[in-house]
């Protein structure tokens, strides 16, 4: 009884099945999402999670927060490769801030 019942939620009118059951993604391909890569892969690959699901980001590190562009959207993952390094990013602004802030204590106390 339940494996007519199964049966039916997983096939479709053509006999196929279909990939329903998995819901919408939360990424589409050609899109740049900033993530975290929390874990490695098997692979070596970073691992990191919009909305829950999955991502595997070729040349990513644990602890890195990337801007990725999404290559190829499966049914429960995704891939995709680094378009920048949002550190690098920061470490750019941060750079020029405290040097200003130096500069303005250094005449405020001469």
């Amino acid at each position: 009884m339940w494996n007519i019942y199964l049966t039916r939620l997983t096939m479709s009118y053509n006999g196929f099945k279909t990939n329903d059951m998995f819901g919408p993604k939360p990424v589409e391909v050609g899109k740049e999402y900033d993530v975290q890569i929390t874990e490695l892969s098997r692979k070596g690959d970073g691992i990191a999670r919009v909305e829950r699901f999955v991502c595997f980001i070729k040349n990513g590190k644990v602890g890195q927060n990337v801007k990725v562009k999404i290559t190829q959207v499966g049914n429960r993952f995704a891939t995709g490769e680094i378009v920048s390094d949002s550190a690098e990013s920061n470490q750019g602004q941060t750079e020029n801030a405290p040097a200003s802030a130096d500069e303005s204590t250094k005449t405020d106390t001469e």
